[in-house]
């Protein structure tokens, strides 16, 4: 039963998360911020509940885990709280931007332009992977790609005036 343990961990942490960013986007509204890519939202927390339901559903809960996969799934949690903890009150699930802000560049994104995005492929990937869903790793990481693609370039047309912004 390892397997609903680790999908039990994950999903208090992904609802935790939920509860910090809807927090931030709160208080960034409130403060002038403005939302961009609203549509691409439910798409995103739908790709999500359904990675986690699909395995719940999907994998034998008996199957045995590959300890390595699992391992490096939890590596790459400490990139995922590092880039939360760079960007503090300004890290939210949405794309929220505070007109006239600088852009964050230290941490996680002094070396990479968007760490989470890094972390959360990997994590699509290597979660199925860990209890020999191949097939659940290629369909999620396909759709959360296409998904991404989307959202990156939303962002980045969204960021493009306050990366000319000194940091």
């Amino acid at each position: 039963m390892v397997l609903y343990t680790v999908l039990a961990l994950v999903t208090v942490q992904r609802v935790v998360e939920l509860l910090y960013s809807a927090r931030n986007t709160r208080r960034l509204l409130a403060g002038g911020g403005v939302e961009s890519g609203a549509v691409q939202y439910p798409f995103i927390v739908a790709l999500h509940a359904a990675w986690l339901v699909s395995m719940a559903l999907l994998i034998p809960p008996y199957t045995a885990p590959n300890w390595p996969l699992l391992a490096l799934y939890a590596a790459l949690q400490p990139l995922r709280f590092w880039t939360i903890a760079t960007l503090g009150p300004y890290w939210t699930t949405r794309i929220i931007t505070v007109p006239g802000a600088p852009l964050v560049r230290r941490g996680p994104y002094s070396i990479f332009r968007h760490p989470n995005y890094i972390v959360v492929c990997a994590e699509i990937a290597i979660l199925p992977l860990a209890f020999g869903a191949l097939e659940l790793a290629i369909v999620f990481s396909i759709l959360n790609a296409s998904l991404l693609s989307w959202r990156i370039r939303t962002e980045e047309r969204t960021l493009i005036a306050r990366r000319k912004l000194p940091s």
